[in-house]
């Protein structure tokens, strides 16, 4: 299991520009996370993703998002994500962490 705290601040660095945690927060260049961990992608209410986004059918946990985090135009051809992710492990379990405490579930 990750560390939170690190996932903190992986999360500032890495995604915060184009995402948010928050319940209620907005959507940025990418989807608000909120209720992120159970639910199936591209399902966040008020965000217009692209189909293969919407399309893909899986339901985001610890190990969807580890392998999509590795490299998430690979897990999703046609996202319109830009991030190129996160190849070290630990940093990919310790953003997990951070997004399960910070985000809640579906």
């Amino acid at each position: 299991m990750g560390d939170v705290k690190k996932g903190a601040k992986i999360f500032s660095a890495k995604c915060a520009q184009c995402h948010t945690v928050e319940a209620g927060g907005a959507h940025k260049q990418g989807p608000n996370l909120h209720g992120l961990i159970g639910r199936s992608t591209g399902q966040a209410k008020g965000y217009t993703y692209s189909a293969a986004n919407v399309n893909k059918g899986i339901t985001w946990n610890d190990e969807t998002l580890f392998e999509y985090l590795l490299n998430p135009k690979k897990y999703i051809p046609g996202t319109k994500m830009v991030f190129p992710g996160i190849k070290k492990e630990a940093e990919r379990q310790d953003l997990i962490a951070y997004l399960k405490d910070a985000c809640g579930s579906a």
